[in-house]
């Protein structure tokens, strides 16, 4: 097949490889050569009139289109969307799988009863002046080093640029506080170690007073400055982390329900295959969990804009859908405050792989949630309790992404990328999922499930999703992703930073 077409109402079609001038597409001739995932107009489009492809609206001609010609940014622009909001219209039931019967993972399980697929030992800093005493702990802790404690996945250090220069209130701060508190109460962290500098705007005593942290053997803070200084830190640190050591390594997997799985929904480097092949596997494996009692987190709020509509209609209730579309709003407020535009996504490099506007990428973007109901949404790092499928605030940018969905709970991240992300996380493993098998073949080393062959026409959606979730099981178990095998992870720690820096 040389094209794809989502559905009958579309006035566009995606071409599945490069095509010459002149080649055959439903009963039209391409005006031009048409790239490999861009798409070509089936009919005439006049300027101002609706593009639409998954039956829904991606953008305005801005000039008279003709049948076969390339729809491309030079000729489809952005309009702000304008939707009237339902809720809980197209709630589809889910058939749950008795707790006797649900599949299980080999898993730590903590005493506050959650359960942990990896067993870390985390140095957590408060602000950037303690980054560099954070990874001199780390590294002292080399493979060799570690070799005693088989069942401690590592030691790792997670650093940021920021922490101070901020106000000390309001949503910058608690959105920084919350992926603190989120990472030192992690279930893949068997020990915690908080650095600090010691006058810094996000103190650590504020941070254990608000949530409520105690110090014990297993979590232990320090401030470089009543240390006396970075040298006496470091040494101070690494003696704290060896004791820790053993602790740790007590730690043994067990047999554990699929419910107890939260799965960060994310993807980057996306191309106009991602919401064809790997987003509705991935959305798939998404239902498949929920039927198992888990949980899958969607996130980053401007990459569902103009697909929001679809989510609010399987809000569980008219609350749940409100919170989402008053998340949307703050984002317009949000882009509009800062002279930008909630189009500034695409990015140049999903661009040339055939998405032309965020409505679309959108569109896409969204299928990683599946079908069953929207339970909950969450401010960015806020801790996800409800079941079922969720939303999470969020920026499109992977790292700051992903940081705040590990920080809510997420103990596996399922990644998809179109263009190719060399991306990875910690404490949570990133699974990657490549849409095309092009891609998948050109970086084999980092990507670990091909769903290009939907493309082709040799594999289901069901089939490849039912893939993607198998292999959260092996991965959640402790199985290495591609990703984590490379040792990915230690520079993908990225706070939102919100608000003034001062």
């Amino acid at each position: 097949m040389d094209y794809v077409r989502l559905s009958p109402d579309d006035n566009v079609v995606t071409a599945t490889h490069s095509l010459q001038a002149g080649h055959e597409v439903e009963g039209v001739r391409t005006r031009s050569p048409i790239p490999s995932g861009h798409k070509i107009a089936t009919r005439a489009i006049t300027d101002g009139e609706e593009v639409r492809k998954y039956a829904q609206f991606i953008g305005l001609a801005q000039e008279n289109i003709q049948a076969g010609d390339h729809v491309h940014t030079h000729n489809l622009g952005f309009r702000n969307t304008d939707v009237e909001y339902q809720f809980g219209g197209d709630l589809r039931p889910v058939e749950t799988v008795a707790a006797d019967r649900r599949d299980m993972f080999m898993g730590y399980r903590r005493d506050s009863g959650r359960v942990g697929t990896r067993n870390y030992i985390a140095i957590v800093t408060s602000v950037n002046c303690s980054a560099t005493a954070a990874r001199r702990i780390a590294d002292h802790f080399t493979p060799e080093r570690l070799a005693p404690y088989p069942n401690v996945d590592g030691v790792a250090a997670f650093v940021h640029g920021t922490g101070c220069g901020m106000a000390g209130s309001g949503e910058g701060f608690e959105a920084l506080q919350r992926v603190m508190w989120g990472y030192a109460r992690h279930p893949n962290n068997a020990a915690v170690l908080m650095v600090g500098l010691g006058c810094e705007m996000n103190q650590i005593d504020w941070l254990l007073e608000a949530f409520g942290l105690e110090q014990g053997p297993l979590f232990q803070v320090m401030n470089i400055q009543d240390v006396a200084g970075l040298r006496r830190t470091v040494e101070l640190g690494i003696q704290k982390v060896e004791a820790m050591l053993p602790l740790a390594n007590q730690a043994r997997r067990e047999r554990c329900s699929a419910s107890d799985l939260t799965v960060a929904l994310q993807c980057g480097g996306s191309d106009a295959w991602s919401g064809v092949t790997a987003n509705p596997a991935l959305g798939h494996a998404c239902d498949l969990l929920v039927a198992q009692g888990g949980t899958g987190v969607l996130a980053e709020t401007p990459e569902i804009y103009g697909a929001e509509h679809l989510l609010t209609r399987r809000s569980v209730s008219r609350e749940v859908g409100e919170r989402l579309v008053g998340i949307v709003e703050w984002w317009k407020g949000y882009t509009e405050r800062n002279s930008g535009s909630m189009d500034n996504n695409p990015s140049p490099g999903n661009k040339k792989g055939g998405l032309t506007t965020i409505l679309e990428k959108s569109l896409g973007a969204a299928a990683k949630g599946g079908t069953t109901p929207l339970m909950g949404v969450y401010r960015y790092a806020e801790e996800v309790t409800e079941k079922g499928f969720t939303f999470m605030d969020s920026p499109g940018y992977d790292p700051a992404s992903v940081t705040g969905q590990i920080a809510g709970g997420c103990n596996i991240v399922v990644f998809t990328t179109g263009r190719g992300s060399a991306f990875g996380s910690k404490p949570a493993p990133t699974i990657k999922v490549a849409t095309n098998t092009g891609m998948y073949s050109r970086m084999s080393e980092d990507m670990d499930i091909d769903t290009g062959d939907m493309l082709a026409g040799t594999a289901e959606l069901e089939t490849k999703g039912r893939e993607i979730y198998d292999l959260i099981l092996r991965v959640a178990s402790g199985k290495p992703s591609k990703s984590e095998a490379q040792g990915l992870g230690d520079f993908e720690f990225v706070p939102w930073q919100i608000g003034a820096v001062m």
